[in-house]
């Protein structure tokens, strides 16, 4: 493909050089280029890769697109935002593989990851070529991708999706990120459905305030990229969407929606209720317990039977996902124990996760948690707040502490815990930690374990050391046979 092929997608203030030149990629980081790349330039958060490009030339980019003429021998095409200019860049590269699938995003802030998958299994039930993009990583067909960020940077995006639609892939179900709709990285997009599954607090490091949060993921449902919306009912946040967008269901508990539960019953293992939408009824088994859980299957649901799928596959379809890693998944069992990962990092998350183990426990409840360094550190005591209201017992520790101090981390986390009188210990090493907590452990005690869910590291001054909660359960528990 010729550079002036691609040039039709972008707004250009001006060109300098011959545009007619082979291009084999785009690219953002000149550390991965091959050569014959168009090297995009923009300032990034913490660096400008305008100050790149000389690497970028020396490693053969066959063009760049900046903001700025700069002093070097490729052709240049130079813009107002280069930021804006790689999704669309990269979608034409790649023959804009997203019309040729039927592309499901799900935002919000908890939820995201097991809305994807139940959707995904409910969509496979029906006989359906699925894919799933998210926290968890790239699956489709045989191939796995190991996971970078919760939504990919627009080149990898476009030709992870190119490939699918090489491979057969018919459905992608995807989470959106508030990051990721605020840097424009599904531009281009439209989504068969986009998913709200609700708001809280998080991500307030980068954000300035909960509004511009919200704003960010409004984006998903703005401008018709979203063929229909699939909402919360229950959550404020809601009406926004709702007054943006013409086709419009809702799912819910509390509140009058489209599709909702009854007769919830609960147990360790999972939920069964009777699900109801728009009068159709039919008895529905998910082996997830909790009530958010009930959420996201009825989200999962509703966006299913509105794309043509049987009442009939989608309660199959959920009954055959036996979990989602590190999404209050019971983990092991110890001493008449159980002993839950999950994923819960925000105040919300964890009191949801929380409440719904207090109603199954039997014994006492331990939650073993931290907070993430060099993020919003104002959210630490209410997570603090948030397990005192309900834990027994609280051991704090540490959870990427990244480039602070998990002392100071935990320091923070403190005042929350005191404010609700809960027991509690600090250990700073999360190994120690767990292991500490599991010989607590007593018959009908319960042990939630939360924070990092599935991740595979432990980030420690900028170095992602190997690191599973799964993996370090299952390594106490044998050395205590």
């Amino acid at each position: 493909m010729k550079l002036c092929q691609l040039l039709d997608c972008i707004e250009y203030e001006k060109i300098k050089g011959d545009v007619r030149v082979e291009v084999s990629g785009i690219s953002t980081d000149s550390r991965r280029m091959l050569g014959g790349e168009v090297f995009v330039c923009y300032e990034g958060v913490s660096c400008d890769s305008h100050d790149f490009v000389a690497d970028a030339c020396r490693r053969g980019a066959c063009a760049v697109v900046c903001r700025r003429e700069l002093d070097i021998d490729v052709p240049q095409i130079i813009v107002k935002d280069g930021r804006a200019a790689v999704a669309p860049l990269a979608r034409a590269f790649y023959g804009c593989p997203d019309k040729k699938l039927k592309i499901v995003g799900v935002t919000g802030t908890n939820g995201k990851t097991t809305t994807t998958y139940m959707l995904k299994s409910i969509f496979d039930a029906a006989g359906a070529n699925t894919a799933v993009i998210g926290t968890l990583g790239v699956a489709y067909g045989d191939k796995f991708v190991s996971p970078e960020l919760t939504t990919p940077d627009p080149v990898f995006l476009y030709s992870v999706l190119a490939d699918m639609v090489a491979c057969g892939v018919e459905y992608v179900f995807m989470e959106v990120s508030a990051h990721a709709l605020y840097f424009d990285k599904v531009a281009g997009i439209n989504f068969a459905a986009g998913v709200f599954t609700n708001l809280t607090r998080d991500h307030l490091d980068f954000f300035a305030d909960m509004d511009s949060y919200a704003a960010a993921k409004a984006k998903l449902f703005k401008g018709g990229r979203c063929a229909l919306a699939v909402v919360n009912s229950d959550d404020a946040f809601s009406n926004g969407i709702v007054s943006v967008c013409k086709n419009v269901l809702s799912y819910g508990l509390d509140n009058p929606a489209d599709t909702f539960a009854v007769d919830i019953r609960q147990n360790i293992q999972g939920s069964d209720f009777v699900i109801n939408a728009s009068d159709e009824l039919y008895d529905i088994h998910i082996n997830m317990p909790g009530l958010h859980n009930v959420y996201n299957a009825l989200a999962a649901a509703t966006c299913a039977r509105a794309m043509g799928v049987k009442m009939s596959d989608i309660a199959r379809g959920l009954s055959a996902l036996k979990g989602v890693s590190g999404r209050l998944e019971r983990a092991a069992s110890f001493n008449g124990a159980d002993i839950f990962v999950d994923y819960a990092h925000t105040p919300d998350g964890l009191e949801k996760s929380l409440s719904c183990l207090k109603e199954l426990c039997r014994g006492k409840l331990y939650c073993l948690f931290g907070c993430g360094g060099n993020r919003d550190a104002d959210k630490r005591p209410m997570m603090g707040e948030a397990a005192g209201k309900h834990a027994d017992f609280i051991i704090v520790t540490s959870d990427n502490p990244r480039f602070e101090d998990a002392y100071d981390i935990i320091a923070r986390i403190e005042p929350g815990i005191q404010k609700t009188g809960t027991p509690y210990v600090t250990v700073s090493d999360r190994e120690m930690a767990t292991e500490y907590a599991v010989n607590l452990l007593k018959e009908g005690d319960i042990l939630l374990v939360a924070g990092k869910g599935g991740e595979n590291y432990q980030e420690i001054m900028g170095i992602k050391h190997s690191y599973n909660d799964n993996t370090i359960i299952k390594k106490i528990l044998e050395s205590l046979k």
